[in-house]
């Protein structure tokens, strides 16, 4: 069975080949960089890791309850499409399965995009500190690409293709020749909303698995976050005003496609709902205006941090009602996502210890027992 064969919407089998500008940059000055850069290097070579030892892959996923979030968390509860639903719980749980895939799916394309995007900047940036670092995303993006790829077709069972809207984003951020336009695309809007939306089902779900999943991940994604606001503060401090207003203007395009990414449209199509209702429904949700609020919670005081807060940025926040999250403390968000994960990892490892304990006692007791009694 191939990828293939597990879309519920056909994909497209050849490539999707985006035509890259710009030119690749190399640099002749070996000397210390950034200190704070460096540093940032530095960390991202040490918390490589292998989804294969990292993750508990043996632990059991039911496909139709994948989170283990309530039923008011979908979009069209308590409206009368719901009510045609709600009483077939085989009906729900397709319906669960398939937010569930679809969402994880755009999570999957998404890497697949920061890893090239990574690569991207490897080649053009033009310093050997940000190249060095560059690089070590590569490879995260790379091993989180592999791990949600294995949790969609091992658990899930089920895949979505990638989002037109994430896909124009990617687009657009590949195909600009600006050096910096693939830190400002991927690194602030693709990034710093994903990092958002796996914070918040990491915290939601009481499912190990996909939770173990997000922290990981989320613990990689931190760093990247900060590499971007690292090189991009110290570069637009130096543009002109019109540069800057040119960088503001995708900056608000690019936010417009993200905010419309998760109305899960592909689903309702898929399974027979009617769409424009749904998308109403969608609307309307009190929990999809607080999802879709909080996605900006990474992006909003990133944005602001790199200089590019303008009027047209704010106006645009505004009128999205997310203009107040520009004060988020980003950096105590970021170092949430560092202890979380370091804590799913004591936690794992004392179970792991009292299972052994336990294993012992077991073994201890089992050879305390007569021969004759064992026979008997």
């Amino acid at each position: 069975m191939t990828t293939h064969d597990l879309y519920t919407i056909p994909a497209e089998h050849a490539t999707w080949d985006v035509e890259m500008q710009g030119a690749s940059r190399f640099t002749w000055e070996y000397d210390d960089g950034r200190d704070r850069l460096l540093s940032l290097y530095q960390k991202g070579k040490d918390k490589q890791w292998d989804q294969v030892h990292r993750i508990d892959w043996d632990i059991e996923v039911d496909p139709h309850d994948v989170l283990g979030l309530p039923d008011e968390t979908i979009a069209i509860y308590g409206t009368p499409q719901w009510d045609r639903i709600k009483g077939d719980r085989r009906a729900v749980g397709e319906l669960k399965q398939h937010m569930t895939s679809w969402q994880f799916s755009q999570f999957l394309h998404g890497e697949q995009g920061a890893m090239i995007c990574s690569a991207k900047i490897v080649e053009s940036v033009p310093d050997l500190d940000a190249k060095f670092y560059a690089a070590t995303q590569t490879m995260d993006e790379a091993r989180h690409a592999e791990t949600y790829a294995r949790f969609l077709q091992d658990k899930v069972g089920l895949l979505y293709p990638i989002n037109e809207h994430l896909k124009a984003l990617l687009d657009d951020t590949l195909s600009d020749s600006r050096w910096d336009m693939p830190y400002l695309g991927m690194q602030v809007l693709i990034e710093g909303l994903a990092l958002a939306a796996f914070g918040l089902l990491r915290d939601m779900t009481d499912k190990p698995l996909p939770k173990q999943i997000l922290a990981y991940v989320m613990q990689d994604e931190a760093r990247h976050v900060a590499f971007g606001r690292l090189a991009l503060r110290d570069y637009y401090a130096e543009l002109s005003s019109k540069e800057k207003e040119e960088r503001e203007e995708f900056v608000v395009e690019g936010c417009y496609l993200m905010r419309d990414r998760f109305r899960q449209q592909e689903v309702w199509q898929n399974l027979g709902f009617d769409v424009e209702e749904s998308m109403r429904s969608v609307e309307n949700s009190q929990y999809f205006k607080l999802f879709q609020s909080l996605l900006f919670s990474r992006i909003a005081p990133c944005v602001k941090d790199i200089g590019l807060f303008g009027p047209k940025v704010q106006n645009a926040f505004a009128d999205m009602g997310v203009l107040d999250m520009a004060g988020v403390d980003l950096a105590a968000l970021m170092k949430q996502d560092e202890d979380l994960a370091d804590l799913i990892d004591m936690e794992k490892q004392e179970l792991l210890v009292r299972r052994q304990e336990v294993e012992k006692t077991i073994a201890m007791a089992d050879s305390d027992i007569p021969e004759q009694s064992v026979s008997a």
